[in-house]
């Protein structure tokens, strides 16, 4: 391979520094400059300084819910590849129908499991 191939890598990498050096140089110079612990160490919103708790305390029940969003979502993304290219193994007689179905099957377990535990219900 010659040189020329990694050219289009090199640019894009000295692209993409010379960008996040601009902006923290710019953040530096024109950035707000607190005087006061207090409003240094709170996040930035317009200017104006936060009232109230800061860090407010989520229940577990969001994580929970996050936690099997992201499972099922993955779900979706092993999926939508999968029904793209299932025309193309049928016509090579690659059979994909058992893994998927095994795949499919292990996640409606999982669901059925949650659902018995109760992890998707808001109120105990």
């Amino acid at each position: 391979m010659t040189t020329s191939a990694y050219l289009p890598f090199l640019v894009q990498a000295l692209l993409a520094a010379g960008i996040t050096g601009a902006i923290i140089t710019a953040s530096a110079i024109f950035g707000q400059r607190a005087k006061h612990s207090r409003i240094k160490d709170s996040a930035y919103e317009c200017g104006i300084p936060g009232e109230g708790v800061v860090h407010t305390r989520f229940s577990v029940k969001f994580y929970l819910t996050v936690l099997l969003f992201i499972l099922f979502d993955l779900e979706v993304v092993i999926l939508v590849p999968w029904t793209f290219v299932y025309r193309e193994f049928l016509a090579h007689h690659i059979a994909i129908l058992g893994p998927i179905l095994f795949f499919l099957g292990v996640l409606v377990l999982g669901f059925v499991y949650e659902v018995k535990k109760g992890a998707l219900k808001w109120e105990k």
